[in-house]
């Protein structure tokens, strides 16, 4: 809940914007609108983008990896359990930015892969606006920092007055200054010694300019967004911060797992009803079939029935990913420290996500790129099962050693307590650990595991607090209109309609609405249905998050129901029509 409820008061036109998709499925009681916030009270804004980390890897949320940055935000903020991102992360990161699902803006799968549809375009259409656009016209400086991963027109051609990072590909070799770019083109750029640059430290340096460049107009707050490529793979690591954590994982996936959902329970992250899921199945996805990695229908194996040797690299492994992760909450405790030392926490929102669930590709064990000059494209790949020993296992993740992923058995660790991973809308593909933080308005401590939000929501927050007006046209296109609601209004827990919520990537289709789900994990698709013989399933998540208990046979009106709902909004939301062939 928010200090004296103290939240912006919507105009008349957003208050429609925000409900007018919501679907009525109960009755609504009626409530006063919150009271407004003064015209000076406008906030800065930062918004942090972790990628691929999974949902239970921070303290905060029941991890063991070191991140006491985030967690003492979570501490002095507020935590929303059941916060949905688009699975994937060039979707997530098209509906965070643009406040719509990533269909209507044109994300529906990678950047750059046109499907001739308008939910596959791979760009931000034109009748999309991106919060830095939205956010320019109400006076607010924009900057951005890390992976754009939308395509072109690249982010100072979409609102951003400065940004520093990579506009291509999904990930970068994180000793290798030379994939960061500055934008716009000719802007000085800093000289980093030999040995010297990580990718995580450089978007924070950059991150930090551009603040300062703030402080030039200190009437207009400013809007951060800072995308980190960590924990993406390749898996890399300073060795310092991934040495400590050798020990930790020499125990394994599945202690790790119990520990994992122990503390979780704990802390209030899940509640105390939840089972904790079975070791997952290695479901492979589009792009690993046909390169001989096997898959479906196997289960990640107890860790006990795995050679010391394999045990050795995958410890390895995670330990490297930890590191990655312990690093990146050390360059948001710069910010923090930043934001302190300049007079700037009380007035900045904070809020801090990750693109999706943790990766499983491609198998257990992990995969490898050929070299360090390799583009990071899967069709690169080397033996997916290659094993490390010696004084190649002590290079592993470091300046000097391979280009990898950690594997499935770990990924399903990091996304306890539930299953899959991401690329499907299973809760672990699409649940992202959320925090909040803005000290004059977020009661401190508070954790939500009643209300449920979604990375379109980022938009609304933005619009609503920054008191700005969402645009019905842009640059002579008409605009769509945003589908979020402020999460201010959730805090509040201002009385709305059950919501619905849909999600597909890559054929995984899902629906929410209040304690229903209904999902599948195969491709149900025709180009403009669902197949006759579609199989889902129907969890009640409230009293299942981690998806345990199928009830598709016990309410088969639930699922016929829930099955119109959803081919409707998908008709509505441009996943229909749909590309069906590579």
């Amino acid at each position: 809940m928010l200090k004296n409820q103290e939240v912006i008061k919507f105009k008349e036109t957003l208050l429609l914007i925000l409900f007018g998709f919501v679907i009525t499925l109960g009755c609504n009681q009626k409530k006063q609108p919150p009271e407004p916030l003064q015209e000076d009270k406008r906030p800065n804004i930062l918004v942090i983008l972790a990628d691929d980390l999974g949902y239970s890897d921070l303290g905060c949320y029941g991890g063991e990896i070191n991140t006491p940055n985030l967690d003492g935000l979570a501490a002095n903020g507020t935590r929303i359990t059941q916060m949905y991102n688009s699975a994937r992360c060039c979707p997530s990161r098209a509906s965070l930015l643009t406040g719509l699902y990533p269909h209507q803006a044109g994300m529906g799968e990678m950047a750059a892969k046109d499907r001739g549809l308008p939910g596959y375009r791979g760009i931000l259409t034109p009748n999309s606006v991106t919060i830095a656009e939205v956010l320019k016209t109400a006076g607010y400086r924009t900057f951005g920092a890390g992976k754009w991963h939308v395509n072109y027109p690249g982010p100072t051609e979409r609102g951003f007055e400065e940004f520093y990072g990579f506009l291509e590909d999904y990930g970068v070799d994180s000793f290798e200054p030379k994939w960061m770019q500055r934008y716009p083109k000719g802007r000085e750029e800093r000289k980093y010694k030999e040995g010297e640059f990580f990718a995580t430290d450089a978007i924070t340096d950059y991150t930090l300019d551009f603040l300062e460049l703030g402080k030039e107009t200190p009437d207009q707050p400013w809007f951060m967004y800072v995308s980190y490529q960590a924990a993406h793979f390749p898996v890399q690591s300073w060795p310092k911060d991934s040495e400590k954590y050798i020990d930790t994982y020499s125990v394994g996936w599945d202690t790790i797992r119990a520990r994992r959902f122990e503390r979780m329970k704990e802390l209030g992250v899940i509640t105390k009803n939840i089972t904790l899921s079975e070791r997952s199945q290695m479901v492979r996805p589009k792009s690993a079939i046909g390169k001989g990695i096997p898959g479906d229908g196997i289960h990640n194996p107890a860790w006990e029935l795995l050679d010391k040797d394999r045990q050795a690299d995958l410890a390895k492994r995670m330990a490297v990913y930890a590191g990655m992760v312990d690093n990146m909450d050390q360059n948001i405790g710069r910010i923090i420290q930043y934001l302190k030392e300049n007079g700037e926490l009380e007035d900045t929102l904070i809020l801090f996500l990750s693109d999706n669930g943790a990766c499983g590709e491609w198998n257990t064990f992990g995969f490898e790129y050929p070299d360090h000059n390799a583009r990071v494209h899967g069709n690169s790949l080397l033996n997916p099962n290659l094993l490390h020993k010696g004084k190649s296992l002590e290079k592993l993740g470091g300046p000097d050693g391979p280009l990898f992923s950690y594997g499935s058995g770990w990924a399903n660790a990091s996304n306890t307590p539930f299953s899959l991973y991401k690329m499907f809308t299973h809760e672990a593909g699409i649940s992202t650990p959320f925090i909040a933080h803005w000290p004059e308005k977020i009661e401190q401590g508070t954790i939500f595991n009643n209300r449920y939000a979604h990375f379109n929501d980022i938009m609304a927050t933005c619009v609503d607090i920054a008191q700005a007006e969402y645009p019905i046209t842009h640059n002579g296109n008409d605009i769509t209109p945003m589908e979020g609601v402020s999460l201010f209004q959730t805090l509040n827990d201002i009385s709305q309609p059950k919501r619905v919520l849909t999600f597909e990537h890559w054929g995984y289709p899902a629906i929410r609405i209040g304690d229903w789900k209904l999902v599948s994990r195969k491709n149900v698709f025709t180009a403009n249905g669902f197949k006759e013989d579609a199989k889902f399933e129907l969890y009640n998540i409230t009293a299942d998050r981690s998806e345990t208990y199928n009830l598709a046979d016990q309410y088969p009106d639930k699922v016929e129901e829930m099955k119109t709902l959803m081919l409707s909004e998908f008709k509505r939301t441009q996943v229909l029509p749909k590309a069906t062939s590579d």
